[in-house]
């Protein structure tokens, strides 16, 4: 059972994700938020599985709040935001701020709840069209450096794999590249997981551009 939160200043967009999470087998809705800061008290209270976040609430943003909620190392809730406002600036902020997924309201039904369970799982990123956008803005604003000291416990392959994750490939497609199992992949993936201390593949894109390890645009 996957127990979601939902944070939205408007009662009608809240109301119809209730109704839908609350139809579909394996989804229980554990509390509603109007603004930013109950949305913070209720991810606190409550600890979801996943918090759907809207970006522009009264009080304190969406993205103020999933800042506060990711720096609270005693909550392992995952923050999918979902907006009307599908900007770079709103994605890339998001990310930053420490959000495991980014859809539009538009997004179907279906593939909202399937983002909810790999947002859960702790496999999400963004909804594809946002991916490219993404990792252009990160390529963008982040400037070339030297691989930080956390990176030194990473192998070559470990490494390799950091860079394809932050290019926005996903398990099959690294297999593919670097000719190895599906089954290997994920083993990689984990491992970067839990040797840098990220919640999911959205941090490791941060903390794969954040190192200088991800090559210039255009080359992965």
């Amino acid at each position: 059972m996957i127990r979601v939160g939902i944070a939205d200043d408007e009662a009608l967009v809240r109301g119809g994700l209730a109704v839908l999470l609350r139809h579909e087998p394996g989804f229980e809705v554990i509390g509603e938020a109007s603004d930013g800061l109950a949305a913070v008290r209720l991810a606190q209270e409550y600890q979801p599985d996943v918090l759907l976040m809207d970006i522009r609430m009264p009080g304190i943003d969406g993205l103020e709040a999933t800042r506060r909620l990711a720096a609270d190392p005693e909550l392992t809730t995952r923050i999918l935001i979902l907006t009307t406002f599908d900007h770079d600036e709103n994605v890339f902020a998001a990310v930053r701020a420490g959000a495991s997924g980014f859809l539009p309201k538009d997004t179907e039904p279906e593939k909202l709840l399937e983002a909810i369970r790999t947002v859960a799982a702790g496999d999400a990123l963004l909804a594809p069209r946002a991916t490219r956008r993404l990792i252009e803005e990160f390529r963008r604003t982040t400037p070339a450096s030297a691989p930080l000291g956390e990176l030194d416990q990473l192998t070559e392959r470990e490494q390799e794999v950091l860079r394809l994750v932050a290019a926005g490939l996903s398990n099959a497609e690294i297999a593919d590249r670097l000719v190895i199992s599906y089954a290997t992949t994920k083993t990689h993936v984990s491992r970067l997981l839990y040797k840098l201390g990220a919640r999911d593949r959205a941090q490791l894109v941060v903390i794969a551009f954040d190192n200088g390890i991800v090559r210039p645009a255009g080359e992965v």
